[in-house]
């Protein structure tokens, strides 16, 4: 009995001379990170290469925003020790419904670029009436830079008819018929910028309407009003 219970606290008190895990980065090959798994484990967080995810690896659950990555660069620094190399992401969000963001970030890794730009496109949400038809309601020109985008509304069935950079930022705020074309400088971000510009330069019909004086406020607002009032009667 006594040659047992020797053999059962022997493996306790090896396990109790154990040092305990410490907090933060461990190394490969440390004790208390057999494997690099387990580094993820615990309280610390492991480092940033080990938390970041792949490029479909951002989508939040319950949230209806599309992203798309338009471009990534390899972003170079000469300093006195030699070349600092980084990356930088410019991606684009949208609900399809009219509103949309853009956003640029840099990072040391391409991962974890795309997600700050698309955390950072998140928060810069803006938005767009969409008419019948699913276009614009009239020719806009944004211009940012040396960069001019031309957009033009379009007849259903034609499509977005435009580049990369003016396609995902169109396709993502949910305009489905639309012809532009890019003058200038064609760098991605000054193209986005620019047509951010076109597009928030749309005038609204009711607003229009005021500023000619064709209509009043009052007058909107009772328009506006009367189909939900009928719904209502016929309930």
């Amino acid at each position: 009995m006594e040659e047992e219970k020797k053999i059962v606290e022997a493996p306790a008190a090896e396990a109790e001379a154990k040092p305990a895990p410490r907090g933060g980065y461990e190394p490969h090959g440390s004790a208390a990170a057999p494997r690099p798994g387990d580094r993820k484990a615990g309280d610390h967080k492991g480092r940033p290469s080990e938390r970041r995810g792949g490029r479909g690896g951002f989508h939040r659950e319950g949230d209806d925003l599309n992203e798309r990555v338009v471009s990534i660069n390899r972003i170079s620094k000469t300093v006195q020790g030699g070349k600092h190399m980084r990356f930088s992401a410019l991606a684009v969000v949208g609900d399809g419904k009219g509103r949309y963001g853009f956003a640029m970030a840099k990072s040391g890794e391409v991962p974890d670029a795309i997600k700050k730009a698309l955390e950072k496109g998140r928060k810069s949400m803006r938005g767009i009436q969409i008419v019948k038809g699913d276009t614009i309601a009239h020719d806009v020109e944004g211009v940012y830079g040396s960069t001019k985008v031309v957009l033009k509304p379009a007849r259903p069935g034609t499509g977005i008819v435009a580049g990369g950079p003016v396609r995902a930022i169109l396709e993502l705020a949910g305009v489905k018929n639309v012809v532009s074309k890019v003058y200038g400088s064609r760098a991605p971000i000054n193209v986005i910028r620019a047509t951010d510009a076109g597009l928030q330069s749309l005038k609204h019909y009711d607003k229009i309407m005021v500023l000619r004086g064709k209509k009043t406020e009052e007058e909107i607002r009772a328009r506006k009003a009367a189909p939900k009032a009928e719904v209502k009667g016929d309930k």
